[in-house]
């Protein structure tokens, strides 16, 4: 769930999910990343990097030609780093596919640390 692109509910997916990894064995430490996909300003995917399917989550598969930009700066910003994403896109010669973001820490550690870098990975399409 999404407020105007802000994801709400990431903890709660996240323990979830991550209690599923952790019970088939999937988790890889070293090669460890979730991305969120924004499918509407009120509602968001998670996609988290595994190692072998795990059972009671959909599986998915990313492949293609990506870009990345990290933004820093507070959450309400993602309509921005949105936009300026597929501005990267269009500025390299492509057509921007779907838009994904890594958030590097959650807000309570962003006020803590006082800053907050968000990495975006644009899919680019060919023109």
């Amino acid at each position: 769930m999404s407020a105007m692109h802000v994801p709400l509910n990431m903890g709660r997916v996240f323990s979830r999910v991550q209690d599923h990894i952790a019970d088939v064995g999937a988790l890889d430490p070293n090669d460890c990343i979730v991305l969120t996909r924004d499918i509407s300003p009120w509602a968001s995917g998670h996609y988290f990097s595994v190692g072998k399917p795990v059972e009671d989550e959909e599986m998915t598969t990313l492949s293609g030609d990506f870009i990345t930009k990290v933004f820093e700066g507070p959450y309400r910003e993602a309509r921005n780093w949105y936009q300026g994403m597929h501005d990267l896109v269009r500025a390299r010669g492509g057509k921007p596919g779907d838009i994904y973001f890594f958030y590097t820490t959650c807000p309570r550690c962003a006020k803590a640390y006082g800053k907050n870098d968000v990495v975006g990975v644009a899919e680019t399409c060919a023109a």
